[in-house]
């Protein structure tokens, strides 16, 4: 997590190659890692990464391209099936949700998923070769700051002299020992590719944005799903009324939601599996989703031997443009606690390299990372949260448009979902906004400009939008802004 009152001397003089080119190392080729051996690679450094889970790291080939392209496939199925009242009809005269024509293989859609991210990593390796990054097959470890060890199969195969060294090591779904992972019927989300079946009953353990976004793919793929959250509500810590709408989204859709429940245990019985929860009630499902979050992967680095400084979790602690306490040495990613997310690790990552190597910098700043959960509908949000400005943290007035009143989404059968935007009461500087919509993650970013560049809801209403769009709902809701009182 970033520290903004973390103390930290000047970055030492550089040790340089004979043709006095800069040494950069990086360990881990994700988002973080591979955006910082590139922009190095710009700046004319000679850049080594050291990788072991492949090219693209976890973002890409087990987490969120993964994860998206299966979304894309339930997205489109509910679309389909959510299609009888815009007068769609199967060759039966049925409506489609009934869903007696839809079928999915699950095995070609994983076969999809598992090929679309290699093909990224692919692409990435790529890139990183065309720049003339060296990129190495293996564990990377710290023995002084400027000395990285390649370890193979544990044993020592190399190492690597470093002006700069950037940590990128991401993390790892977090595993309960009451609920023992398998691989076969209970599963992190990195392990769900393999499944070449449609589960018949899925039992989701979780309900942050990993747990929701599976429990909705999985419902529309047409699997009988179960989610288990410990709150109240879907989505704990997110907007509030956007949650109430995914939580009734999920009910019309037949999600069951054991709200303020607890899994005590899951235990594998055969072809099935039993969920204890807490209050002694069980779930029998043929397959468990466990997600309850991820934790940093640092252990085994190096860094207490060094003396970079992690918190209690594991995460490493760095400062606005990325720096750890130990000149030189530099981290980005999940394994930093920010925010995991592949766009926050990759700016991360760019601003690490860009400091490193002598450019100036702006630094990372959270209220300008826009981010979205991919459920149907999505949701997407930026800047503050109108949860924020009720207690008192931030002054801020608000106007709230449901999307019920646009007339593309009464085109497109939408009738659930909103747009906020959240302005400051003494200018109308845009502070914030909140979108629930079908596509919500592609309609975010005029809030995301406006917050980052401090435009006015004035600015944002006087920008043409096409008609009919759903995107008319953000200046529509703009041009209303000032009459908040």
């Amino acid at each position: 997590m970033t520290d903004p009152n973390l103390s930290l001397p000047a970055d030492p003089e550089r040790r340089r190659g004979g043709d006095g080119t800069p040494r950069v190392v990086v360990i881990g080729g994700g988002p973080g890692g591979y955006e910082a051996a590139l922009v190095a690679a710009r700046h004319g450094a000679e850049v080594h990464v050291v990788e072991s889970r492949g090219i693209g790291g976890a973002a890409v080939l087990t987490d969120v391209v993964p994860s998206k392209t299966l979304i894309a496939t339930a997205e489109l199925l509910d679309q389909v099936q959510g299609s009888g009242d815009l007068g769609i009809r199967t060759e039966a005269g049925e409506d489609p949700a009934a869903g007696a024509s839809l079928r999915v293989d699950l095995a070609a859609v994983n076969a999809r998923v598992r090929a679309l991210a290699a093909a990224q990593s692919a692409d990435i390796s790529r890139s990183l070769a065309e720049a003339g990054v060296h990129v190495h097959d293996g564990r990377g470890r710290l023995t002084d700051p400027h000395t990285v060890e390649i370890l193979v199969d544990g044993e020592v195969a190399g190492s690597l002299e470093a002006d700069v060294v950037m940590l990128a090591t991401g993390a790892v779904p977090r595993e309960l020992p009451s609920a023992p992972v398998d691989g076969e019927r209970v599963l992190t989300w990195t392990q769900l590719y393999a499944l070449d079946a449609l589960p018949e009953h899925l039992v989701v353990v979780g309900s942050g944005v990993t747990g929701a976004e599976f429990a909705s793919a999985y419902r529309a793929l047409g699997a009988e799903v179960t989610l288990v959250s410990s709150r109240d509500m879907v989505l704990p810590g997110t907007d509030e009324e956007a949650a109430e709408v995914l939580q009734r989204a999920f009910e019309r859709r037949g999600v069951t939601i054991r709200s303020r429940s607890r899994a005590g245990s899951v235990i594998r019985e055969g072809q099935r599996v039993r969920v204890v929860l807490e209050d002694g009630d069980e779930i029998l499902a043929s397959h468990v989703l466990m997600a309850v979050g991820a934790v940093p992967s640092t252990r085994d680095l190096g860094l207490q031997e060094v003396g970079i400084r992690t918190r209690d979790s594991g995460h490493v602690v760095v400062d606005r443009v990325s720096r750890t306490n130990v000149p030189g040495v530099y981290a980005a990613g999940d394994c930093t606690g920010v925010l995991p997310l592949a766009s926050v690790a990759a700016m991360q990552g760019r601003i690490a390299m860009h400091h490193a190597l002598g450019d100036a910098v702006s630094p990372l700043l959270v209220r300008q990372v826009a981010q979205a959960v991919f459920t149907a509908p999505e949701i997407a949000s930026v800047g503050v949260t109108w949860a924020e400005v009720e207690v008192g943290e931030v002054s801020g007035r608000m106007r709230l448009l449901p999307l019920v009143s646009n007339p593309r989404a009464k085109m497109q059968g939408i009738d659930e979902g909103f747009v906020r935007l959240i302005v400051s009461p003494a200018t109308g500087t845009v502070l914030g906004g909140t979108i629930v919509s079908p596509r919500a993650s592609e309609l975010i970013h005029p809030l995301a400009l406006a917050v980052t560049h401090r435009l006015s809801a004035d600015d944002l209403a006087a920008a043409f939008t096409v008609y009919p769009s759903v995107s008319g709902s953000i200046a529509e809701v703009a041009r209303r802004a000032p009459q908040i009182t």
